[in-house]
């Protein structure tokens, strides 16, 4: 039985490959995305020696790899003997998990054909997976399973109903694979539930919280924000709005509030930084199309220096920087929440000490914006993209901020504190993998 709904998982995935296959093709001659690591997409991964403990750790992208950047020194520093591999999916995911993990193997993460996931598993021989939040995939889960190699699931979270009403529609492909995870750490008592509706037995439900609140650095500055306001012009001295993670047409928003804000704050600054590499050309089209100087920072690289621009609008093109720009700010609006795109982390902001404005959307990140309105740590723009007073609700959000600096700094104080009174997720989750890991390394072979 099991072979046979492999093969219709194989069937599955080859008719949509082909379906979808001239738009992976457009995408990437337009986009320059898809085109690297073929050989290790279809499983041609390093062979790695047996004999020792390894560890899989799967991240999808940037924003996962970055989030594991503490549990991955946690666990060298507990058991150095252990081999620790980091795959990703993403471009952007592969470059940051090189950048910060280049001692370790990372990889690229097989395409879920079954002939693809076997041979990567037969060269990396992984003691244990463990998979970050909901990157599940039932031909590597269930494979690996086979094999009597425990899968877990870290920061998980099923983050909206239409994830769960997807999963009901596939029920018996996907509690098959739910049912076959060793163990998933839930960020919160919501997601821990819908994860026992699709399958995982209750007993290997656990809440953790999210890691991410203890890799969120606390801080009141961060390297390199000196170097990098000298490259771009900008004037410590003047307010500065930073807007990042941005989505698709969130810049053309920004900036028109942008304009607002000019008249009564002529000083301000205005840096963006996109969520995506393959946006900055865009991002930077959109600044000139609306009348205001553009000044890229991969043009403006540290040793250079600019003098502070009137009104120039500051766009962050390169990768790994958006947390210098974060400190550097007065305000900052965290993007991907005007645009219907469920959000993008505010853990980091809050750990600066920033003042926080999102969007309507913030629904990947439900728990951690219920916190921060419990505190009265953010500020919520009720409108997004689709509503015709969008620009001003986000400038009136921004200027308050600047008009009433002792409540900026207030709601900025109470961000950095609900970030210190969550810390402790990866010690927990870490506990739970080693305790896995040690009965997956005494199992009969």
């Amino acid at each position: 039985m099991m072979v046979l709904m492999r093969w219709f998982v194989d069937a599955c995935y080859l008719l949509a490959a082909i379906l979808l296959w001239p738009v992976v093709l457009y995408r990437s001659l337009r986009t320059g995305k898809y085109r690297r690591d073929w050989g290790q997409r279809v499983g041609g991964l390093p062979a790695l020696p047996a004999g020792r403990p390894r560890v899989w750790i799967h991240a999808v992208s940037m924003g996962e790899v970055n989030s594991i950047r503490g549990m991955v020194a946690a666990w060298r520093a507990r058991s150095p003997e252990t081999d620790l591999v980091i795959s990703s999916t993403t471009d952007t995911g592969i470059d940051r998990a090189r950048s910060l993990f280049g001692e370790l193997t990372v990889v690229r993460y097989p395409l879920d054909f079954s002939l693809f996931v076997s041979r990567g598993l037969d060269r990396i021989r992984p003691t244990m997976v463990v998979l970050v939040e909901l990157e599940v995939w039932h031909q590597f889960v269930t494979l690996a399973a086979a094999r009597g190699i425990p899968v877990a699931v870290v920061n998980g979270r099923i983050t909206a109903d239409r994830s769960l009403r997807w999963f009901r529609l596939v029920r018996p492909l996907s509690e098959r694979m739910f049912a076959r995870l060793a163990w998933v750490g839930a960020q919160d008592e919501v997601y821990a539930d819908r994860f026992r509706q699709v399958g995982v037995p209750p007993d290997r439900v656990s809440v953790t919280g999210s890691i991410k609140w203890d890799t969120a650095r606390v801080a009141d500055s961060i390297p390199g924000t000196r170097e990098l306001a000298r490259a771009m012009g900008l004037d410590p001295s003047r307010p500065t709005w930073v807007c990042g993670s941005t989505g698709p047409g969130e810049e053309k928003v920004v900036i028109q509030a942008f304009a607002k804000l000019l008249p009564q704050h002529p000083g301000l600054q205005l840096a963006i930084v996109p969520r995506k590499p393959e946006r900055f050309e865009e991002a930077a089209a959109t600044v000139r199309q609306a009348g205001f100087p553009c000044v890229r920072r991969s043009e403006s690289p540290d040793g250079t220096e600019r003098p502070a621009g009137d009104q120039a609008v500051l766009i962050g093109d390169t990768m790994g920087e958006l947390r210098k720009f974060y400190a550097l700010a007065d305000v900052v609006f965290v993007g991907r929440t005007l645009a219907r795109m469920g959000g993008s982390d505010m853990m980091e902001v809050a750990a600066l000490a920033r003042p926080i404005v999102v969007g309507a959307h913030t629904q990947n990140f439900a728990d951690t914006m219920q916190q921060l309105e419990r505190a009265d740590a953010v500020r919520r723009v009720q409108a997004d993209l689709e509503d015709p007073g969008v620009v001003d609700a986000l400038a009136r959000a921004v200027g308050g901020l600047l008009d009433h600096p002792e409540a900026a700094r207030r709601l900025a104080d109470s961000g950095r504190q609900v970030v210190i009174q969550n810390r402790g997720a990866t010690q927990r989750t870490l506990d739970s993998l080693m305790e896995i890991m040690q009965r997956a390394q005494h199992r009969p072979s």
